[in-house]
């Protein structure tokens, strides 16, 4: 970890001999090792979080608000060593890690502020001797499992809000990544945030953190971010004590490019929606609808874009595409092409044997609209095309998934613009752009893609309770 200049940001997390290992996904050389807990000791984590927290909500809004500031403002001053942590831990191009480290930031700020505004109401009461209203108030521990893909900014996303709440902040990051949790994790400290308020941690046993974090009756929330198949077995676990929920799971967007759409600017959409991180994001194009009319002309300038993108080392600020997170990754994706090539897809842009963790862009026409590559999440830099005639029929294609999290498409038409972003089955829909993701708009799924809502005005909600008072006896 020579090239990150602030030591201090892993100085207390590294350790000698036994730990988790942390392994770079380009070369597979070992980067760290971190130490883990074992369900013992995450769950009297999880007792001293308790405490921290009716501390913590003791503070005011301001209190909070400034401290929240504080962290931000270190992150951006060390937003150069962490894009650096991202990328060596993850794989993910130098440019795309800073972005991601602006982004993770953008919540802190958000949300800083958005914990100011945590409002009650007062309620017309039905008679005079009667005052009714409401306060928020903190729901009380959180906890969390975040992803390796964003693994900046999926703990930000979720653990400002829950700060800025006055909640308590626990979450065990990927095995894969748990590098930048630790480090945003001591800026925070460097902030003024108390240790026993905001916590990682590594367990030895993934299961078993998940069941302390979904059984322990103290955690009075849980937020997830991965599968639909774990989602739903959590969910599950956090039924026992009836925690709230927020579940952001998998997703299979579709990507419309209808006849009356800017052609380059659907092209420009779909490289930055599909690559962005090979691949690999929840809210990344996964299929591709084409209407016939500009179909040739699409998959024509499509190709010429994906084959100008460079293939690499993520610390080569040149790179627009990094490895696959691990060599299973790599694997599965293989076999999805594969499998859709043997039923008679055609691969039309330039074909790359790539070693290592690299799986090259692939462009695939002439796809069934049945293979697992269209109704499973692909989670690598492959894209399916399937053309289409009628509109209607395609909104068909396009809803017909358990999933319902993001979908694009590009049109100039508006009456077709609001009929189709009214008919897609998702959370979120992109009309005419291809990234969408932003602090100040929720963010979230339907359908088996999840619940709840992270960012904007909802994301703080999702850590407040509602509680009603009513004052009786007034004259």
């Amino acid at each position: 970890m020579k090239q990150i200049k602030n030591k201090t940001l892993l100085a207390s997390t590294l350790i000698e001999g036994k730990g988790l290992p942390v392994f770079n996904p380009f070369d597979n050389s070992l980067l760290a090792t971190v130490p883990m807990s074992c369900q013992a000791k995450v769950e009297q984590d999880i007792i001293e979080m308790e405490l921290g927290q009716k501390q913590w909500q003791k503070r005011s809004a301001a209190e909070r608000c400034k401290l929240l500031k504080k962290w931000h403002q270190l992150i951006i001053e060390n937003e150069d060593d962490l894009a650096m942590i991202i990328t060596l831990e993850g794989g993910k191009p130098l440019k795309e890690a800073l972005a991601e480290v602006r982004y993770g930031a953008s919540f802190i700020e958000w949300f800083a502020e958005e914990g100011r505004r945590a409002y009650g109401n007062t309620i017309p009461s039905p008679s005079n001797d009667k005052t009714l209203l409401t306060v928020k108030q903190p729901i009380g521990v959180a906890a969390a499992i975040t992803p390796w893909n964003f693994p900046f900014a999926m703990i930000t996303r979720k653990a400002a809000p829950a700060l800025a709440a006055g909640c308590s902040f626990i979450c065990k990051p990927s095995e894969l990544t748990p590098l930048s949790a630790f480090a945003v994790t001591e800026l925070a400290f460097q902030a003024g945030i108390p240790k026993n308020v905001l916590r990682m941690v590594i367990g030895q046993s993934a299961h078993e953190v998940g069941e302390a974090f979904t059984y322990h009756p103290s955690v009075r929330k849980f937020s997830f971010t991965g599968s639909t198949l774990v989602g739903r077995k959590l969910q599950m676990q956090c039924a026992s004590t009836i925690k709230r929920t927020s579940m952001e799971l998998g997703g299979n967007a579709p990507f419309i490019v209808f006849d009356d759409a800017d052609i380059d600017s659907a092209v420009k959409g779909a490289i930055a929606s599909k690559f962005r991180n090979a691949g690999q994001t929840c809210v990344c194009s996964n299929r591709f609808y084409v209407q016939d009319g500009v179909y040739d002309e699409f998959v024509t300038k499509l190709v010429a874009a994906v084959d100008q993108l460079k293939v690499g080392n993520g610390l080569d600020a040149e790179t627009d595409i990094g490895p696959v997170i691990t060599q299973e990754s790599k694997q599965r994706i293989v076999e999805l092409i594969e499998e859709a090539k043997g039923r008679g897809a055609k691969q039309v842009n330039r074909e790359q044997c790539l070693d290592g963790q690299f799986v090259a862009p692939t462009v695939l026409v002439d796809v069934e609209h049945d293979r697992p590559l269209v109704q499973g999440e692909i989670f690598g830099p492959v894209l399916p095309i399937i053309r289409f005639s009628e509109e209607e029929k395609m909104i068909e294609m396009a809803n017909d998934t358990i999933y319902g999290l993001a979908a694009y498409f590009y049109s100039q038409n508006m009456n077709r613009i609001w009929r189709v972003a009214h008919n897609l089955e998702y959370g979120m829909v992109g009309i005419n752009e291809g990234i969408i993701s932003t602090e100040v708009a929720p963010f979230g799924g339907v359908k088996q893609s999840g619940n709840g809502r992270e960012g904007a005005k909802e994301g703080l909600e999702e850590y407040l309770e509602t509680k009603y008072v009513c004052i009786g006896g007034l004259d």
